[in-house]
């Protein structure tokens, strides 16, 4: 199948380059030049511009930072619905405000063209390893389109619910990890703080109730003070916002994801926003005075 591709950051790049290790021809667009070489050089086309990617094919695939850059590549001036045409269809993996899926999917069904919202879970390591979850929102139609697509790059795909669900489900996801990883760095620092070994709690620890897949990424990183990113702080920042904005919206209190988001905000302000999430375990050793690799 001949796939559009549009996003070529640290997430699309790998999951790019599964569809073509696994036969598919792509046309990519980037605003990266750089990026772009990068797949032509593995044996993809490139465009100029998203209206030139969905000019060439039936199915268009964005993976974009956050809810403006999706609506400029989908609705600004040569985007993805001046060249697409009636019958194709853009699946968004972005992580994005579910009201602007729902903005995106009304323009494009006036031209025709379908979408699904279907942001992921599992990072880098998970786009890497072709491991990542898929939370899809719209037509069950649209998703059997797809789905084979999808398996290339992710190790599960749920349909959530429709257009916007799929947003919904990241929402949640990024609110608990971020409160998991917040309280996985306190424990820590309570560890070190009280005279025990932080690496002995959490092995401890790791195969009852309070283990968890956030567990076992983010201790290492937080034991070894190495806090490179897989995902950074500025943007499970932007998730975060997303998720209090819905939950105003919705009339839902999300008084734990606030309090997180403002642990964020303090280490941002320190400089620290594109370090790893792992990062707000210092947050908890600037309050005690200690740090957790000692």
């Amino acid at each position: 199948m001949r796939i559009g591709f549009i996003g070529l950051g640290i997430m699309g790049r790998p999951m790019a380059t599964h569809l073509l290790a696994a036969g598919h021809e792509l046309v990519v667009h980037n605003r990266s030049p750089r990026a772009m070489q990068e797949l032509a050089d593995q044996g993809a086309d490139t465009a100029d511009t998203p209206k030139e990617v969905a000019q060439q094919v039936d199915l268009i695939l964005t993976m974009l930072p956050d809810g403006p850059d999706v609506e400029r590549v989908v609705l600004g001036e040569n985007g993805v619905l001046e060249g697409a045409a009636s019958g194709s269809l853009l699946v968004d993996m972005s992580s994005i405000a579910p009201a602007v899926s729902r903005r995106l999917h009304e323009a494009l069904a006036e031209r025709g063209v379908g979408m699904l919202d279907a942001p992921v879970s599992g990072g880098e390591p998970g786009a890497i390893e072709g491991t990542l979850a898929f939370m899809v929102g719209g037509a069950q139609a649209d998703l059997d389109r797809v789905r084979e697509i999808l398996d290339l790059m992710g190790s599960s795909v749920t349909l959530v619910g429709p257009i916007g669900a799929g947003n919904i489900a990241k929402l949640a996801n990024q609110a608990i990890v971020a409160v998991n990883i917040a309280v996985l760095g306190e424990a820590a620092v309570l560890a070190r703080s009280a005279g025990v070994d932080p690496a002995s709690v959490i092995d401890a620890i790791r195969g009852g109730l309070a283990g968890s897949k956030v567990m076992e990424q983010k201790a290492p990183k937080m034991l070894s003070g190495d806090h490179a990113p897989g995902f950074r702080i500025d943007l499970h920042i932007k998730d975060l916002d997303n998720a209090l904005g819905t939950g105003h919206e919705s009339g839902s209190s999300l008084p734990l994801t606030a309090a997180v988001r403002e642990m964020m905000t303090a280490i941002s302000a320190a400089g620290h926003e594109h370090d790893d999430h792992s990062s707000l375990a210092t947050y908890y050793e600037t309050l005690a005075g200690r740090r957790i690799a000692e």
